[in-house]
């Protein structure tokens, strides 16, 4: 995974239905990991269990529940397919969208709070532990002006996992407008010349955000 992770006791307590099986063990002494292989049917049981995860956290901090959203769920999935496409975790598509273009093109009218994504081959909650041990992306589950949530993912035949959580404030409107919807974010230069700037088709200069502070 790229994000390290201290694992939270509490979220990675998982009912069992089965005795699981003795792990394995390396040449080192220690279990060695095992692939966390994520069934079609799975959707549903995933995204409410990262939910229930997601809002006993912000129980804990005083913020309201968030609810899951059919269209930031989808905007999550194709960011998710989109990343194991590229090869890399990182905030842009493929075609040069931000994470702001992408739920205008699902049709939400509310406004992005922030995007949390991650490579690994570790489950969803073991996920969630490492994103809420990194102030940015913990600051997105946790916000105050949350209030629907989408979660998703794409999983690679080699078992590794996209995983894509957008938070977003129904009650705010959109950073991109109605009048203009199909305006886009350029990627940013990995390597940029200092005496050159990103500009979208209006000639501004193009900021991006996605997991501002609350």
């Amino acid at each position: 995974m790229r994000i390290f992770s201290v694992l939270l006791v509490a979220l990675l307590t998982l009912a069992a239905c089965a005795t699981p099986n003795a792990p394995t063990i390396g040449d080192d002494g220690r279990p060695l990991p095992q692939l966390y292989r994520i069934r079609g049917n799975d959707t549903a049981k995933l995204q409410f269990r990262m939910l229930d995860s997601v809002n006993a956290l912000r129980s804990a901090q005083g913020a309201a529940p968030v609810e899951l959203d059919p269209k930031l769920n989808a905007a999550a999935a194709t960011h998710s397919r989109d990343m194991s496409l590229q090869n890399r975790p990182w905030h842009f598509g493929s075609d040069g969208s931000s994470p702001i273009d992408r739920l205008q093109r699902v049709g939400y009218s509310g406004s992005l709070i922030g995007e949390n994504i991650s490579e690994t081959y570790e489950t969803e909650l073991e996920t969630l532990a490492a994103w809420m041990e990194q102030p940015d992306t913990r600051r997105t589950i946790l916000s105050p002006q949350a209030g629907d949530m989408g979660f998703a993912w794409f999983q690679e035949p080699n078992g590794k996992i996209w995983w894509t959580m957008v938070m977003g404030n129904p009650n705010d409107t959109p950073l991109i407008p109605a009048s203009n919807p199909s305006a886009t974010r350029l990627v940013p230069d990995p390597t940029p010349n200092p005496d050159e700037v990103a500009t979208d088709d209006t000639g501004e200069d193009v900021v991006i955000i996605t997991t501002p502070a609350t």
